[in-house]
């Protein structure tokens, strides 16, 4: 493949990205499902990739024809089909750059209802995902036992982990996991924004929330996506003399070396297992683990030294916002444009399966546990922790502002501080990233166990000491 090649096919994503922003403009329910671009992008290509328009019109051209592969040739779908593991490596780095670490009471006593409560349904995925496939999956279809992760591989981590996790699925032999993992993560990220909408229509009608009390309270964000003019902001600080490095060059550096730390680390790691437990024992570990939580590690240590040592503030959490955004719309972008229709249309009744459970779940979740678990504003903080285990984080600040445009209840502030805790465990972190060598190697009865356990801690915990009052939030 040369290097015009792949600069092509980088080309073609601009040209969808602004094609799924068109769409989204000129479309009312695009807008009400607060649909981004991307997500839009990567269906028209799709759409008009080989899968879809390529098998329409082969009957009806002669062999080798262009049209074919649709509009994108086979070096497009191969570059394609690559940056999603690449990209993944980028938005876990930039998740803690540039962020101020707040104390550890202040996590406890904001963020610890959340954590909780999000504990409770990131583990719960796991054993809703396990039971389906021990009883049903299974002995009908023959689906491996590591198809009890894809749930909360899918919607607590989104498209970038499922993208992220497709080497350890290759590896593992059930490579089809990738291709459901994003089918997964897509409707995730689709029910999540429809099913909050209807709770959030549930809610104000059933006086559950405290900010918002009259049902058009939300209906200002349901825009074609434009910020208006007045209330524009910046998009970042010239933390740095362009003259000296371009600002937006030395944040994209930053990640970059985040990255590497977090790439030095996994390749310690491997190599002291090589010489420890896979010496001792013959089987390693590992080497399935993915590089993006490590990465995220690796973007926590150069933060702390950020910390200690940079006395001019140069690493600006805005510009890291940005390149992070922009990583994740190549991420989505790509990874739904070569998502194999032919191996979810295989798996059509195993995926509709985890889909129905997996949102059920996350339904009941929500509407049991987060009211006896949160002791204030249960709705405004509650909601965007069923987002994130919808359809990632973005998905729940999304219905958190909505609940609550002003930033008026503690919601916000404790999301983020669960976060801190959170990520580097659940969603795509460590725990997730670990989940399925795990499942495989020690056995879905064992994990059923453990996350069964972890559950139950998540929601006890939450409900007979934050829900009592005992340490409000």
């Amino acid at each position: 493949m040369s290097p015009e090649e792949i600069g092509f096919a980088l080309l073609y994503i601009g040209v969808f990205l602004i094609i799924g922003k068109l769409i989204r403009v000129k479309v009312a329910l695009f807008q009400n499902l607060f649909l981004p671009a991307s997500i839009i992008g990567g269906f028209i290509a799709l759409l008009l990739g080989p899968q879809v328009l390529g098998k329409l019109v082969t009957p009806f051209v002669s062999e080798g024809h262009f049209l074919t592969n649709g509009i994108m040739t086979d070096a497009i779908t191969q570059v394609w089909a690559a940056l999603p593991g690449l990209m993944i490596n980028v938005v876990f780095a930039s998740l803690f750059l540039g962020a101020s670490m707040p104390g550890l009471k202040d996590i406890w006593k904001y963020g610890g209802p959340q954590l909780a409560f999000g504990w409770a349904i990131g583990w719960g995925q796991y054993v809703i995902g396990l039971v389906v496939v021990l009883f049903i999956l299974g002995p009908l279809f023959d689906i491996p036992v590591m198809a009890g992760a894809l749930i909360e591989v899918a919607f607590e981590g989104g498209h970038g982990t499922a993208a992220g996790m497709a080497s350890t699925f290759e590896e593992l032999g059930f490579s089809e996991a990738f291709d459901l993992a994003i089918g997964l993560a897509t409707v995730g990220v689709l029910s999540g924004v429809i099913f909050g909408i209807i709770l959030i229509n549930w809610a104000v009608r059933n006086n559950k929330t405290e900010v918002i009390k009259d049902i058009e309270g939300f209906s200002e964000l349901r825009k074609r996506g434009i910020m208006d003019y007045q209330n524009r902001e910046p998009a970042g600080k010239m933390t740095l003399r362009p003259e000296s490095i371009e600002p937006l060059s030395f944040h994209l550096a930053i990640i970059m070396i985040a990255i590497l730390i977090g790439w030095g680390i996994l390749q310690g790691l491997i190599g002291l297992e090589s010489i420890t437990i896979a010496n001792w024992t013959g089987s390693s570990f590992m080497q399935y683990i993915p590089l993006f939580p490590i990465a995220m590690f690796g973007g926590i240590i150069l933060q702390s030294f950020f910390n200690r040592n940079d006395k001019y503030n140069l690493v600006d959490r805005r510009m890291i916002n940005r390149i992070q955004g922009l990583a994740l719309d190549v991420l989505i972008i790509s990874a739904i444009a070569t998502v194999s229709l032919e191996v979810i249309g295989d798996y059509l009744v195993p995926f509709l399966v985890l889909a129905v459970a997996g949102i059920s779940w996350n339904l009941f979740g929500f509407i049991y546990l987060a009211s006896r678990i949160i002791p204030n504003y249960w709705f405004e903080r509650g909601i965007g922790d069923f987002g994130q285990s919808m359809g990632v984080t973005a998905t729940g600040l999304l219905l958190m502002r909505i609940v609550d445009p002003d930033n008026e209840s503690p919601a916000f502030e404790a999301f983020g501080y669960k976060q801190l805790v959170y990520e580097p465990f659940l969603g795509g972190g460590l725990v997730t990233a670990l989940s399925v060598p795990f499942i495989a190697g020690a056995g879905p009865w064992i994990g059923l166990i453990l996350a069964l356990s972890m559950t139950a801690l998540g929601a006890l915990f939450g409900i007979f000491y934050f829900g009592k009052g005992k340490h409000k939030g």
